[in-house]
């Protein structure tokens, strides 16, 4: 068989892997969607399963007012003394990178937590606060018992490099708390950016991994080793061990940040994350996403691809007995108790109030909120988009009153960049179908298409990417021919590359449906199913 990378499609960053005797756990990054932090699980590196999404309470995480593309960074899963440990970031605030990089705007709030649980997919513990001190936190486990928390030192101060070098620190389990001093254990090569930390033990040399060169086309793997904990690290003579940097002919752009993996066998795997981009446009609208390939320790005890290159594989010899995943054709009708896996919400740890699967059994009801651009609580619920072509459509009921109520079904990125065709109210209190279009240029915009009226009952609503275009469609009822809005819509806007300057882009694009009641009174709006056909 054959590894067909990446093996998470769509918006699925910073991987951080482990093996528990023959099952394999895989964290991603959610940022600010909920429930905080997906775990996958494998028993051949081919295949995965969602199994857990740990970050799910109320006493364990809140995002309400954590701005785009910050919230829940760069979760590391580990095990020990028979116990999973998920230690993450929750960035509350980013600032706006400028040109002369003012110290207003390198002033950040990232606040590093520590969750546990004896199950995968059990309840996890709610968070021991850590440190604040920078981003990217994970866990190393010694040899001799000790346990030691590695992050990026984050350094506002003007003058100075932003990411000021890899800290570590004794962690004390029993305790549940730092203990010690913090050690600067490595300062970066010439590459920068250096963030993403993982350590391992191999023949009496700590050997230390981190992303650096940006998360952007930079982006590589680079290794560096010690005899002693705290250094000094010398820097793998090779470069990075893994970097798409100066090959655009490579399928996976943008490859860093990874982690490491033994299997039974005593074989080494490298995940990592990756961008596919678009073939005209070269914006990665999935976002990035998770790779995986084999590498090996060479006889002077480094690390590196099975050929030598440092070259990311698109695809992987395997045993795995299963073939990797397929296009997917998903129809969802509402009609159980729990939301679906595949769908996610934005910010808020309380999701009763902004959707319902009971309140109309065989509906989803989402409850009027905030605006579509809220960072507060916003009546949103997405799936990520994982292909380049794909539909989505779903069917509405729904009666405004005012022009202050919408709901419909949305291609969502962040607050600044989404295409929502939406049902809103004319002044005459007619029903109006329109799509509003946040845009990602200068400093941000705004366009809308003129309002088309529509009669009652039900409305089926649809959206077709191809690529960089994206159009729009609809009809009355269930059943009948769709009807196509003239105006072309710009997909490839909703990606990583197209942005609002000094604005982070970390995520990816979701496809979904929305409600909105800006008047207060909290109208709600029904959809019967949601379908999506990747083509």
């Amino acid at each position: 068989m054959t590894i067909r990378n990446p093996i998470l499609r769509g918006f699925n960053p910073d991987p951080s892997i482990v093996r528990v005797g023959d099952d394999y756990y895989l964290a991603t990054s959610t940022f600010e969607w909920m429930p905080g932090v997906q775990i996958h699980h494998s028993r051949d590196l081919a295949d995965w399963r969602l199994v857990a999404r740990p970050l799910n309470r109320p006493s364990q995480i809140d995002l309400r007012g954590d701005p785009d593309s910050c919230g829940v960074w760069a979760a590391d899963l580990s095990y020990v003394g028979g116990r999973f440990h998920l230690v993450y970031t929750d960035v509350k605030r980013y600032g706006r990178t400028t040109v002369d990089g003012a110290v207003g705007a390198s002033l950040r709030d990232f606040h590093n937590y520590w969750v546990w649980s004896d199950r995968i997919d059990g309840d996890w513990s709610d968070p021991v606060h850590l440190n604040s001190s920078g981003f990217d936190p994970a866990l190393f486990h010694d040899d001799d018992g000790r346990s030691w928390l590695l992050n990026m030192l984050w350094d506002h101060r003007p003058g100075r490099p932003r990411f000021g070098g890899i800290v570590v620190q004794e962690l004390d389990l029993r305790a549940g708390r730092l203990t010690g001093e913090r050690h600067n254990i490595f300062g970066g090569t010439p590459l920068g950016f250096t963030e993403g930390p993982h350590l391992y033990k191999r023949d009496g040399w700590y050997h230390l991994l981190v992303a650096e060169g940006g998360t952007e086309r930079n982006h590589a793997v680079v290794m560096a080793r010690s005899r002693h904990l705290f250094g000094p690290y010398e820097v793998h003579p090779d470069g990075p061990v893994l970097t798409a940097q100066g090959r655009p002919a490579a399928a996976l752009q943008r490859t860093g940040h990874g982690d490491l993996v033994d299997t039974p066998a005593g074989a080494t795997w490298l995940v990592y994350l990756c961008g596919r981009p678009l073939p005209a446009s070269d914006r990665c609208v999935l976002g990035r996403e998770t790779a995986i390939q084999p590498v090996v320790w060479g006889d002077d005890g480094w690390l590196r691809t099975r050929d030598g290159t440092a070259m990311p594989m698109g695809e992987v010899p395997s045993d795995a007995t299963c073939a990797t995943a397929a296009q997917i054709d998903e129809r969802t009708d509402f009609a159980g108790a729990t939301l679906p896996d595949a769908f996610q919400w934005l910010r808020t740890p309380c999701p009763d109030d902004i959707f319902s699967l009971s309140a109309r059994p065989g509906w989803l009801r989402l409850h009027g909120r905030e605006t579509i651009g809220s960072h507060f609580t916003q009546s949103l619920v997405a799936r990520r988009q994982q292909a380049f072509r794909y539909s989505a459509e779903t069917l509405l009921d729904y009666r405004p009153d005012t022009f202050q109520q919408a709901a419909g079904l949305v291609c969502y990125y962040n607050s600044s960049k989404f295409h929502y065709l939406h049902i809103t109210a004319d002044d005459d209190g007619g029903r109006v179908l329109q799509v509003l279009s946040a845009l990602p240029v200068g400093d941000g915009t705004s366009a809308i298409t003129a309002p088309i009226t529509i009669g009652a009952g039900p409305v089926a609503l649809r959206v077709e990417v191809d690529h960089e275009a994206l159009r729009c469609g609809y009809r009355v009822g269930d059943a009948g021919e769709w009807q196509w809005l003239d105006e072309t819509f710009a997909a490839d806007l909703l990606s990583d590359e197209a942005t609002i300057a000094g604005l982070p882009n970390f995520t990816g694009t979701f496809v979904g449906m929305a409600c909105q009641d800006v008047s207060g009174a909290g109208k709600p709006a029904d959809f019967r199913y949601f379908h999506y056909m990747e083509r």
